[in-house]
C-alpha cells in the first residue's frame, strides 16, 4: 500500500472507532501531526484503532501484532522505521494496566520516536 492507500484504509476504523468514543474530528484529526490531546476518549479512540487493526492481544498492545501490520500494510519505505519505532517504544506498554492508556502513550512514544513516519488515522 501507499501512504495514501494506508490513510484511505484508515479512514473507515475511524467512522467506526470515533462515534464508539464520543471524540470529535477536532480532538482526534491531528494524531498524525503530534497533536495528543490527554482526555480518557481520545485515549479510548486510539484503543479502538488498534483493536481493529488486530494488534490487540488478550487487552495488551502487542509489538509482534504491531510488526506484522506493518509489513502487511504500511509502504516498503516506512516498513522499517516504523518497526525501529515500535521496538523503541515497546516497553511504554508496561508502565500502564489500562489499554486506553497504553494505546496513547505508545502511540505518543512512536510519533516523538519519529515524527516523519508516524501514521495514525
Amino acid at each position: 500500500m501507499t501512504r495514501q492507500q494506508l490513510k484511505n484504509s484508515g479512514k473507515l476504523m475511524k467512522k467506526t472507532c470515533m462515534p464508539k468514543n464520543d471524540v470529535t474530528e477536532e480532538q482526534v484529526g491531528e494524531i498524525e501531526q503530534g497533536k495528543f490531546i490527554e482526555d480518557r476518549n481520545v485515549m479510548c479512540y486510539m484503543a479502538c484503532i488498534y483493536t481493529m487493526m488486530q494488534v490487540i492481544k488478550n487487552g495488551k498492545l502487542s509489538p509482534e501484532a504491531v510488526m506484522k501490520q506493518v509489513d502487511i500494510m504500511f509502504p516498503p519505505e516506512m516498513k522499517e522505521p516504523v518497526k525501529i519505532a515500535v521496538e523503541n517504544c515497546k516497553d511504554v506498554a508496561k508502565k500502564y494496566k489500562d489499554i486506553c492508556e497504553t494505546s496513547y502513550y505508545a502511540s505518543k512514544c512512536m510519533y516523538e520516536f519519529d515524527p516523519k513516519n508516524f501514521f495514525f488515522p
